[in-house]
């Protein structure tokens, strides 16, 4: 997997074709537009000194799963009205193409959404349909949508957005998602949920493993039939939970900046990825929530590469094994495979140095 590590520019993985798993609509959203929202609404936020602090992590704050959590308290305030939410919807996929992400899964949190404002659970989701499908047709990138739930709402309210959900699978939307605080709020209420869910042809990833231990990666498998899981680094921690993981063909979808400013892990050079692609487990890349994070998914496959010394090839395994791993049917999947591998291969032959 390490190679001798070559320092390639910042370009370089700017240009490199990616995939993206795991990203938060709401998670994504642009300073200059929350300021712009904030005036337009009567926010008192105003002023990019005040408003930064709310919704990002710097570098002198706490890297604790309480701080990087806040920021979504700030953020809630901001889902004003259709046009906001459409807007921002197009902003996060506009950022990822301007990265030259080929393919992203954008998961969005209707709860979330809706709150502000009252707005009903099916609008707002029509509103982020709507939003992927102008960004999808200007910009060429290739969006799916992943329906969230959180772990500390309750189950029935979960149901309804997965109700939802199933009516609009032919619109893009191909599956759930489970997120939120793992330490006080188990998974075991949304069983039947993800039971339901499954059923009605929505594909399956769950959030465990990051601020709790292996344990939860091994229940989201077992009891919620998880086909992917969130994070999951803290599998490293038990070897029955990683064969389990192995046998079962989990895929990981691996936040490496998030971990570090979440506090799962104490350095970036001590990510367990490197560890899990030793153990052969099905790990990608991903950045969870870029805006938060102040980061790219191209920043994160520099860090892979940069500082925790993955090969090229290496690199490009892992995009191809997040395309392989995406919730698209078996055709459209097959398509992103087989066109990804030819646009890798053409990348590296024309920047043979970086």
């Amino acid at each position: 997997m390490h190679a001798n590590i070559t320092h390639r520019s910042f370009e370089f993985y700017r240009g490199f074709p990616k995939v993206e798993l795991h990203r938060h609509l709401e998670g994504s959203l642009r300073l200059r537009t929350l300021l712009e929202v904030a005036r337009a609404h009567n926010l008192d936020l105003l002023g990019t000194d005040r408003l930064r602090p709310l919704v990002q992590v710097r570098e002198d704050d706490p890297y604790t799963s309480q701080n990087f959590l806040s920021k979504f308290q700030t953020l809630r305030q901001f889902y004003r009205s259709p046009e906001v939410i459409g807007r921002i919807t197009r902003e996060a996929i506009a950022d990822a193409a301007e990265d030259n992400v080929r393919y992203m899964e954008l998961r969005f949190t209707p709860v979330a959404l809706s709150r502000a404002e009252d707005f009903s659970l099916a609008e707002v989701i029509d509103w982020v349909i709507q939003g992927t499908k102008k960004a999808e047709e200007e910009l060429g990138v290739m969006v799916r949508l992943i329906i969230s739930v959180n772990r500390h709402e309750s189950p029935d309210l979960a149901m309804q957005v997965v109700n939802l959900a199933v009516q609009r699978i032919d619109q893009g939307i191909l599956g759930l998602d489970l997120a939120g605080n793992e330490v006080h709020y188990p998974a075991t209420p949304f069983i039947d949920v993800f039971n339901h869910a499954r059923q009605a042809g929505l594909r399956t990833t769950v959030h465990a493993g990051e601020w709790g231990g292996a344990g939860n990666v091994a229940m989201a498998i077992l009891q919620l039939g998880a086909e992917r899981i969130g994070h999951g680094v803290r599998v490293v921690e038990d070897p029955a939970v990683v064969a389990m993981a192995r046998e079962h063909a989990t895929t990981f979808e691996v936040c490496v900046t998030s971990n570090f400013q979440s506090g799962v892990v104490q350095a970036l050079e001590e990510h367990p990825i490197t560890m899990m692609l030793e153990q052969e487990l099905n790990a990608t890349i991903n950045t969870d929530d870029p805006s938060i994070s102040q980061i790219t998914l191209g920043d994160e496959y520099r860090l892979v590469c940069e500082d925790l010394g993955f090969s090229l090839e290496t690199l490009r395994a892992r995009v191809l094994a997040a395309a392989q791993a995406s919730f698209l049917p078996p055709d459209e999947k097959a398509a992103l495979v087989t066109r990804l591998t030819g646009e890798i291969a053409s990348f590296i032959a024309e920047h043979p140095d970086g």
